[in-house]
């Protein structure tokens, strides 16, 4: 048992680092940012593209914060503003597909999948999700009551605490990042070990048979919709590694992920907006089934066709 610890132990340190030298850098930066003038210039580039959205010119700042930094970022902003229920469900659909982008995204590459995959899925969701909501929904104009939740503004006076609070974000995000994927690396490695890994790839088989997948992919998919990408990957880093996933199931899951994942998590920190989380939810599980099902028989069909003229030169 000494064993299987010490090495999930080092596995969970190994994978720490690794994803932390991607997280570290990116929020610093983009908490440095909102205190820089960039901020507001690229407020004021974006906040006529709202109206495509059915938003008013101030929802770009919760799209932006969320996108750039996480949900809990986007949130705070939202309540700060006044917007109908309408809007706030667009946003929440919208932040639901594309948050967290740029760290999400880079520690997905981690993984083996080109990053420019993960955030194109992701921001066109993103986009689609808004406009068709926005076209077929003309209730929700009643304000948003916002629950128990608040919003500190952070005041900060020269960029010497500007840069302290964003090196302080960046550690407190490495700490987190520590906190979970150490503790779920040791619980992966004595799982693996005394087989239970495998009997449960075994159980999820039928439902990644149904997305076009092979059951070693199961592990991936399982970190994902739990815990998120972002804390997820160091999970499905050792998964790919030890249970030899191949390329294509790989990115059928990412592609699953990227539309829904730490599916409880992100619908459940919608609810002091006073949205219907239940629709966020389905929409999410929808599109990420149908996604993932269409990728993956073009993709099948594809092999097929190679095969084939492969066959064919051959003879």
């Amino acid at each position: 048992m000494k064993g299987m610890l010490y090495r999930g132990f080092i596995q969970g340190a190994k994978t720490t680092y690794s994803l932390g030298k991607v997280i570290f850098p990116i929020t610093l930066i983009i908490t440095i940012l909102q205190f820089t003038p960039v901020f507001p210039w690229f407020m004021n580039i974006i906040s006529p593209l709202m109206g495509l959205f059915g938003l008013s010119g101030e929802a770009a700042v919760p799209l932006v914060l969320g996108n750039g930094l996480n949900l809990y970022a986007g949130i705070a902003a939202i309540i700060s503003f006044d917007f109908t229920v309408k809007e706030v469900f667009i946003m929440a659909v919208m932040l639901s597909f594309s948050h967290n982008l740029f760290i999400e995204s880079a520690v997905a590459t981690r993984v083996g999948v080109k990053w420019w995959v993960i955030v194109g899925i992701r921001v066109g969701l993103a986009v689609l999700s808004g406009l068709l909501i926005n076209l077929l929904w003309n209730g929700g104009t009643e304000l948003a009551q916002y629950g128990f939740i608040s919003n500190e503004e952070v005041v900060l006076n020269n960029w010497w605490e500007i840069a302290l609070h964003g090196a302080q974000a960046a550690v407190i995000a490495i700490v987190q990042l520590a906190c979970i994927v150490i503790p779920l690396m040791i619980i992966m490695q004595i799982m693996r070990e005394l087989g239970w890994m495998t009997a449960m790839s075994e159980k999820l088989a039928p439902f990644m048979k149904i997305l076009g997948m092979d059951k070693r992919a199961s592990m991936t998919m399982v970190a994902g919709l739990t815990i998120g990408l972002a804390y997820g990957a160091g999970l499905m880093m050792q998964a790919v590694k030890e249970d030899n996933v191949p390329k294509k199931d790989m990115y059928l899951a990412l592609i699953f992920l990227v539309s829904c994942h730490a599916v409880v998590e992100d619908t459940l920190v919608f609810i002091p907006l006073g949205i219907p989380v239940w629709p966020l939810l389905i929409i999410r599980l929808s599109v990420a089934i149908i996604l993932t099902m269409t990728i993956a028989y073009f993709w099948k069909k594809e092999e097929r066709k190679m095969q084939h003229e492969h066959s064919y030169h051959s003879v």
